[in-house]
């Protein structure tokens, strides 16, 4: 296992839409082990394949219910509205107010190639929409109704 560099703010790949993943690899599977051990290591909850300067539609979330891992996620529904405060591993000591579906469900492919379908609420929800997001080349700091140093 492996520890990667978590890429920050003004890379390029951060603002890159990832591309999909056409077939689950080991190269992937070792990309989502390395993945988790980085997001441990930094104390996240969740991390997109971006972050670590690939562009791949990746993602790995702990919300302390234990890892998820998903490949291709999309957003199939979502439901309400919550506003809170959020962080980002690749935009250290910055926070800010971003709106959120309060309840989304995502499907995605588990490391196996199996479809599964996560629904989410609270930090859950907000993380998953958080980590989509980077797959698309979009940051907390383009949604957020303000933004304070931490």
């Amino acid at each position: 296992m492996a520890i990667y560099q978590i890429v920050e703010i003004g890379s390029e790949v951060l603002r890159e839409k990832a591309v999909p993943v056409k077939e689950i690899t080991p190269n992937i599977a070792k990309l989502l082990d390395n993945m988790l051990d980085t997001l441990y290591d930094a104390n996240g909850v969740g991390l997109a394949a971006p972050q670590v300067g690939v562009s791949k539609r990746v993602v790995v979330i702990d919300v302390g219910e234990g890892p998820l891992e998903l490949i291709n996620p999309v957003i199939i529904a979502k439901e309400g509205e919550d506003l809170d405060d959020e962080g980002c591993l690749s935009i250290p000591g910055i926070t800010g107010q971003v709106a959120r579906a309060a309840k989304v469900k995502v499907e995605a492919l588990n490391r196996q190639g199996e479809l599964q379908v996560i629904e989410g609420e609270g930090l859950l929800s907000r993380c998953l929409q958080h980590e989509i997001d980077h797959l698309e080349g979009i940051l907390f700091v383009d949604k957020a109704k303000k933004t304070s140093r931490r």
